[in-house]
């Protein structure tokens, strides 16, 4: 099955229909009734992005995600994206797996580089190394989680000598890895080559580039022995904003498109919805455009939308949760569901890793097993 849910990036922006603006605090606790209206909606994913500059709050996913996973019970809690370049291995890997045990498995990950080249120097880090960071740090991480002692020696960070991270992911089976990229092959290649997911936050460009990312991933997922191309996990970034009637919608999300801190004072609405994913309509119509997704990306395991960004008051963003998961995502679940292959994969799930992975230990442990010798004479 697909999972749906949704992602924010935690920015703090002047509602431009009434000018005042959210006091960090406020911000941070909106983020988290946000995220408890996902579950209680029926959603199946809530992630949050990691930002270290105004104006964006989340600066520490995991004690976010922690806090939530303790008042919910079942949303799968993600990222969106965490700094594989600038943050250290060692300590993603030791704080994801301290989340997994808390959350009790319902944890995934997603990689990304980050868009804002200030934040390197902040740790250390040149962005012009931005694409080496992400390979050499990732290449750690995925050791550290499947290696219980670790040497390791490379470029950006000092060796290790039969380190051991702790805690164990849980179960020993690490959180699912999620590259997110909107412009970047050699993510896409990543991916394919550790069979990990791949998530393209087609929320900027056109989807023709997606299209050809998206390509890319899925012909390297199969070149590299994971499956077929149609069998490799990709999810996809979507925006919406959803009123009864169309023109209420676009009367109402107008000042916030129009004043929104990444793409505000640039395109029209008219454009950019016809350009990229954004929906700003009916429910119907959010429906229609997001079904239509897999005609151009293939079968898919992950929709994501942001639905709390560009100032909108938190009244507003939680009837939009009500209406996307009362009216869109349950007709959504349907319609990509008929004539869905079940060669396709199920979105991943840490239940359904482990017992992929028992089952590989028990085929293991039966081929290695001597043979009986006849004795019958």
């Amino acid at each position: 099955m697909m999972q749906f849910g949704i992602f924010t990036v935690g920015d703090v922006t002047t509602d431009p229909t009434t000018g005042r603006t959210p006091t960090e605090n406020e911000r941070i606790k909106a983020m988290v009734a946000i995220a408890l209206k996902a579950e209680e909606v029926g959603l199946d994913v809530f992630a949050t992005g990691e930002h270290h500059n105004p104006p964006f709050v989340p600066s520490s996913p995991t004690t976010m995600l922690g806090y939530i996973a303790a008042q919910t019970e079942r949303i799968l809690l993600s990222t969106s994206t965490t700094l594989i370049t600038t943050n250290d291995p060692v300590k993603i890997a030791e704080d994801f797996a301290m989340l997994q045990h808390l959350a009790d498995g319902r944890v995934d990950v997603m990689m990304g580089r980050g868009n804002t080249g200030p934040v390197y120097p902040w740790f250390g880090k040149d962005i012009r190394q931005g694409v080496e960071l992400a390979l050499e740090n990732y290449n750690l991480l995925h050791r550290l989680w499947r290696e219980e002692y670790v040497d390791w020696q490379g470029r950006f960070r000092t060796p290790l000598q039969g380190f051991q991270s702790t805690p164990r992911p849980l179960d020993d089976v690490p959180p699912f890895v999620w590259h997110g990229s909107i412009r970047t092959p050699e993510i896409a290649e990543q991916a394919a080559f550790y069979g990990d997911g791949f998530f393209a936050n087609n929320i900027f460009w056109p989807k023709e580039h997606f299209m050809r990312l998206i390509g890319l991933y899925r012909q390297r997922f199969e070149h590299y022995g994971h499956g077929r191309a149609d069998q490799a996990i990709v999810g996809l970034g979507g925006q919406a904003f959803i009123r009864k009637n169309s023109q209420d919608a676009v009367s109402e999300f107008r000042p916030y498109f129009d004043n929104a801190p990444v793409y505000g004072h640039g395109p029209s609405l008219e454009d950019f919805t016809e350009q990229t994913p954004l929906t700003v309509g009916s429910p119907q119509q959010v429906i229609d455009r997001y079904a239509a997704m897999r005609d151009y990306f293939g079968d898919y395991q992950r929709q994501l939308f942001l639905m709390d960004h560009a100032g909108l008051p938190l009244k507003t963003v939680l009837e939009q949760l009500d209406i996307l998961g009362e009216e869109v995502v349950p007709v959504l679940r349907k319609e990509l569901a008929v004539n869905r292959p079940e060669s396709v994969p199920d979105a991943p799930t840490h239940a359904a890793r482990v017992a992929e992975a028992r089952a590989a230990e028990t085929t293991v442990e039966t081929a290695a097993a001597p043979e009986k010798e006849d004795t019958h004479v």
